[in-house]
């Protein structure tokens, strides 16, 4: 039985709700502090590494965890002499999040689940990791470290390839 409206329309459920989205964990630490802060003469050379994972929180129920993982890693940027390019290596500041959302999927089919996990929910909430990162390394002492938009798509594409291939090779 349907359920409808007391217009009598029929209720649509939507194919994507957010229920809440929070830090899971967040993490900033300055190794070489304050001692860093004496030989950091240009911005730090960061490199970022992000992941997403997803789960169901209640088998039979259509309601999953996002975690959106970036981690951003500054290092000394390289400089003219020898001295300075042995402490190249030196860690400037790590900053890690873990960001994620708690949504629950209506009508999606099954073969969609996947994208929508990894894809769609991602994007929901990268533009609040992506503040929160910069806002952390801002406070921290440093330039404010701006993610650049990432493709989902791809990174999806990416990890399902690299399944593929792992599964072929064993």
């Amino acid at each position: 039985m349907s359920e409808t409206t007391t217009t009598g329309a029929p209720v649509t459920t939507l194919p994507l709700t957010v229920n809440l989205q929070y830090i899971k964990d967040l993490s900033f630490e300055v190794p070489g502090g304050p001692q860093i802060f004496t030989q950091l003469r240009a911005s730090p050379q960061v490199a970022i590494n992000m992941d997403v994972q997803a789960r169901r929180l209640q088998e039979g129920q259509p309601v999953f965890e996002v975690a959106l993982l970036v981690r951003a890693e500054a290092t000394l940027p390289p400089g003219g002499n020898g001295q300075q390019e042995a402490a190249a290596k030196q860690p400037v500041f790590i900053a890690e999040l873990t960001y994620a959302g708690v949504f629950t999927l209506g009508a999606v089919p099954d073969n969609a689940v996947e994208p929508v996990l990894l894809v769609e929910c991602p994007r929901l909430l990268f533009p609040f990791a992506r503040n929160i990162v910069s806002d952390v390394t801002r406070d921290g002492g440093f330039p404010p470290v701006l993610l650049a938009p990432i493709d989902f798509v791809a990174l999806w594409q990416s990890r399902r390839n690299q399944a593929a291939s792992s599964t072929a090779i064993t």
